[in-house]
This record gives C-alpha cells, sequence and structure tokens, in this order.
C-alpha cells in the first residue's frame, strides 16, 4: 500500500472522529486535520476536485476556529429557585451525563445556597449547586457543563470571575470532593490543590489567593 493510500484512510479515521466529538472547537480541530490530509492526498493522486474542495473545507475550519478563539463570549449566571420547572426538568434531561461525573448527587435543594445557571452567549452552558460546609467554607455538590461547551471556559468564568461573589458572601475557600479521575483532572486545570477536610480527600481553591492574583494580573 503506497503512501497517498495509507493518507486517505487515516484521514477518513480522522474525519470520522471528529463526527463522534461533542466539543464543537475539538470538531473542528480534527475536521481540519482530516481535511489536510484528504487534500493533500487528492493532490498526490492527481484528483484535483478532491484536492481543491478539501483545501477549501480546511480553509473553512481556520475560519471558524480564529473566531471562536478570538471572539469574545459574553457570560452571565441566573440564580434559580429549588423549585424551578426548568431546573427541575434540566436535571431530568442530563441524569445520566450527570452521573458520570457525580455517581451520587442527589438533588436536595433545602440544603443549596447557590444554584444558578451559567449562560454563555446567553445559551445555557451549565449549572453549579453549592452549599454550605462551613462558616468560611462553600461545598461545590454539582458543577457540570453540557457537553457542547465542555472547554474550561465555563469553569474558568466560574471560579475566576463569580468567584467574586462567594468572596462578598463571606467565604475564603471553595471544596469539591470529587468522585472520578475526570473531575480531578478538571479541577486541577481550575487551579484547585489537593487537600484534605475532615480526613477526606478533596480538591480545595483559595477564593482570597485567586483574587489577589487576579488583581495584581
Amino acid at each position: 500500500m503506497d503512501f497517498a493510500t495509507l493518507l486517505g484512510y487515516f484521514a477518513s479515521v480522522i474525519v470520522l472522529l471528529g463526527m463522534m466529538m461533542n466539543s464543537v472547537r475539538l470538531l473542528r480541530w480534527l475536521n481540519l486535520a482530516g481535511a489536510t490530509m484528504f487534500a493533500i492526498y487528492g493532490f498526490l493522486i492527481k484528483a484535483l476536485p478532491v484536492g481543491i474542495l478539501n483545501s477549501l473545507i480546511a480553509a473553512v475550519d481556520i475560519y471558524y476556529l480564529l473566531k471562536m478563539y478570538f471572539h469574545k463570549e459574553f457570560f452571565r449566571t441566573i440564580t434559580v429557585r429549588g423549585n424551578n420547572y426548568y431546573l427541575k426538568e434540566f436535571l431530568k434531561f442530563y441524569n445520566s451525563d450527570i452521573k458520570k461525573f457525580f455517581p451520587s448527587f442527589e438533588y436536595k435543594p433545602h440544603l443549596n445556597k447557590y444554584t444558578f445557571f451559567v449562560l454563555r452567549d446567553m445559551n445555557v452552558a451549565g449549572i453549579v449547586m453549592g452549599r454550605e460546609y462551613s462558616e468560611h467554607i462553600l461545598k461545590i455538590s454539582l458543577d457540570y457543563t453540557v457537553p457542547q461547551y465542555r472547554d474550561f471556559k465555563v469553569g474558568r468564568f466560574i471560579y475566576k470571575e463569580y468567584s467574586k461573589k462567594f468572596a462578598q458572601d463571606g467565604y475564603n475557600k471553595i471544596v469539591i470532593f470529587p468522585e472520578t479521575k475526570s473531575v480531578e483532572k478538571y479541577l486541577k486545570k481550575m487551579g484547585f490543590k489537593k487537600a484534605q477536610l475532615d480526613n477526606k480527600n478533596c480538591y480545595m481553591l483559595d477564593i482570597k489567593k485567586l483574587n489577589d492574583e487576579i488583581q495584581n494580573s
């Protein structure tokens, strides 16, 4: 099997993988890689329509990726009450996916001090629930982002911008007790540090230190 044929097969696999991605950004990157390889494949076998078409597809992917990286997105939160109908339907719809990250999560509205949706360009991107662990420690019981927005931007907004609100309410630390490796990985990216609280493993974020770093940056 020659190089061009191998390249064509490999490009097909990359495009197929891209179609399986929930993240639009990752889909674009994989589609760009696949289209670029298909363009090279087309020119190698002298199939100009294949080469030209995939070159144009690659150019479109580059355009949208640049737009994603340089477009300033709008974030805001909407606080909801425990009996909110949309909230209940949201949790029901995403229940199986939520359980992948928070297996023991149970909705107990009476315990939550904070329940809010995170909007990204006015689309519901995620939900956060927090309850008081102690006088100055806030426990996040749920930090869930819908699949198409899992590029860490929602998390950065919550823990770098909304943490100011937590600080104003008297909290100086945020704690999460992760149950899965994927959540641990996410928390490390958000700046949480591994710690122990009441003889339990957890990840903790120092809000005061974070806010000081933001002000000095």
